[in-house]
């Protein structure tokens, strides 16, 4: 495979559905280095720039780029609080970013609760945009290092088993993974969901295109035998911030509960994932379990992100 085909250098990373898989595995490789050396990363960005545009609160995400972008020793430019920003005096996004891009960054990582803004912003700069959370559309970079979690986990992702839990409706970590997971073979996906949060049609669509095997779970007397198969687990909370109606959300909160009983008819080995924050579909008591990866999974953010970093800016 040639070196081209595997390039990020100097590009945005806007979508999953860009992805191939020889790009994956080479972000894999370079996150293992950086977890087995990661004296050869630090400083090895000095002299960049990377603006962090996070129009919506973040923790895991947010702190990840944070602190990559320092180990590596680039100056950051965090945008962080939407109150203290333009953009609630009412500016364009095309303002500022363009603004942004005008303070010399290298870089520009976004957070925004409008579907397509990421890829409204790679078009409108020319500096590479990484997409750090689109609305309800994409979250591409958590999808690379779920996928990661569960190649460090079970050693790859051909041939298992892997089933999505709770709001796949409004998610969007869930078609990042989805789109990710599909590159692999002998790929089976279980939707568990009641209907109205099923996962979305356009989704549906790329799986069938890729030939992906895939069921959807919406009755409560399928669900211990769909969990029986599975090798991994997504759980994923309601996402209450983009529910245009709230008496809808209150209607299908707790629709599902991971807990031990739920659980009970699962393989010994299937390890339990959760891009966090929890709320109540994940009880606690899991934590201490073998099942439980998602602190683990959590914790590859850096490595994941400091080796997008370094296929996408290093020299």
């Amino acid at each position: 495979m040639g070196e081209s085909l595997v390039s990020l250098k100097g590009m945005d990373v806007v979508s999953a559905k860009d992805f191939t898989r020889p790009l994956v595995e080479k972000v894999f490789e370079v996150s293992d280095e950086v977890l087995r050396s990661p004296e050869k990363f630090r400083d090895s960005l000095a002299g960049k720039r990377v603006a962090l545009l996070f129009v919506e609160p973040s923790t895991r995400t947010y702190s990840s780029f944070h602190v990559a972008a320092r180990r590596m020793g680039a100056d950051v430019l965090p945008l962080v609080d939407p109150e203290m920003t333009s953009l609630a005096k009412g500016e364009s996004l095309y303002d500022t970013l363009k603004m942004i891009e005008g303070y010399g960054v290298d870089c520009i990582v976004m957070r925004h609760p409008a579907r397509g803004a990421a890829k409204y912003a790679a078009d409108v700069v020319k500096v590479p945009v990484i997409n750090a959370g689109s609305g309800s559309q994409e979250h591409p970079t958590q999808s690379l290092l779920d996928a990661y979690t569960i190649v460090r986990k079970r050693g790859s992702v051909d041939g298992l088993t892997i089933g999505f839990l709770g709001d796949l409706r409004f998610s969007r970590t869930v078609p990042s993974l989805v789109y990710t997971l599909a590159l692999f073979e002998g790929v089976t996906m279980y939707f568990i969901a009641p209907s109205a949060l099923q996962i979305r049609p356009e989704v549906e669509l790329h799986l069938r295109k890729r030939g992906i095997r895939y069921s959807r779970v919406e009755k409560q007397s399928e669900i211990s035998k769909a969990v029986a198969e599975l090798d991994v687990l997504y759980v994923t909370r309601l996402q209450k911030e983009r529910f245009p109606d709230p008496s809808e959300y209150e209607r299908l909160r707790g629709s599902y509960r991971v807990d031990m009983e739920f659980l009970s008819n699962a393989k010994p080995t299937l390890g339990v994932m959760h891009p966090l924050p929890r709320v109540d579909e994940l009880d606690p008591e899991v934590d201490a379990t073998p099942h439980a990866w998602y602190f683990e999974q959590a914790s590859y953010g850096l490595p994941v992100r400091m080796a997008l970093y370094h296929l996408i800016l290093g020299d």
